[in-house]
């Protein structure tokens, strides 16, 4: 996986702590109904971050019901299981979505939530998720929808280019938001041989604090910290700090809300 959008450092904490509650909990709560709706016995989670699906899953999963979370990323794993309580449904394995290591026919449900757009070869990963399907198993991911319709990425990405206008900070449109286009994911994941294919655009609303806690939430809780320490060593609060202003202008200095999007994808393994 490429190195900028490898999870490293004090990023896996911060982002648990900042980035989930803003924009990845209210996702993680109607995946995980989603998944429930589905009464399944084995579960696997693909790129399961720091866990935000993971919790919901552990409160809307019956009692008999396995949970295999894994994702590439030890860091961000360690700090999902630990945010986790003890449960003997769940079990945590490293592993990249681009080469499972497990049989064939092993899951009823695939679940990937935010993750997709991030993995180089998306069919690969795709044809990695029907595998280890079983038999009329279903596959649900979730993707960032276009950077405009996300108005706090839209307001990060435009300050920070104001900020760095000759080495723009691209790491939301090119990567978390990169991968929106139902006309380029449904032919995929149909050419990795799932079937009955749904994509569905869901709108909730991100909410904050302040315009600072947003602002450092992108800025200090992913890979954009890097991308700004590069550019300018020593400079991460003060740029966090100039976000910010540029929140407030637009959404006000108390708690500020505006609307995400995303697209849920569904698909079905033949048999």
């Amino acid at each position: 996986m490429p190195a900028d959008v490898m999870f490293q450092g004090r990023v896996p904490e911060l982002y648990d702590r900042l980035m989930v509650p803003l924009i990845f909990d209210v996702y993680a709560q109607d995946v995980a109904a989603r998944v429930a709706a589905l009464a399944p016995g084995d579960v696997v989670e693909i790129a399961a971050g720091t866990g935000a699906v993971t919790r919901e899953l552990a409160k809307s999963l019956g009692p008999d019901t396995r949970v295999t979370v894994t994702d590439l990323s030890e860091p961000m794993l360690v700090v999902a299981q630990s945010r986790q309580a003890p449960d003997s449904r769940f079990r945590w394995q490293a592993a990249d979505a681009m080469a499972l290591p497990f049989a064939d026919d092993s899951f009823d449900v695939a679940v990937c939530q935010f993750g997709v757009m991030l993995m180089p070869d998306k069919s690969v990963a795709y044809r990695e998720a029907r595998r280890v399907l079983r038999p009329g198993g279903r596959y649900l991911v979730a993707v960032w929808d276009r950077i405009e319709r996300n108005v706090f990425a839209a307001a990060v990405e435009a300050a920070l280019a104001e900020t760095f206008p000759d080495a723009p900070v691209d790491f939301l449109r090119r990567l978390p938001h990169g991968y929106y286009d139902g006309a380029v994911i449904e032919p995929a994941l149909a050419g990795s041989g799932f079937v009955d294919i749904a994509i569905e655009t869901v709108v909730k609303t991100a909410r904050a604090d302040s315009a600072l806690a947003a602002a450092t939430a992108y800025c200090h809780g992913t890979p954009i910290r890097a991308e700004i320490e590069a550019r300018s060593p020593g400079s991460l609060a003060a740029v966090t700090e100039r976000v910010a202003a540029v929140l407030a202008k637009r959404f006000g200095d108390g708690p500020i809300e505006g609307p995400i999007s995303a697209l849920i994808i569904t698909g079905r393994k033949a048999g």
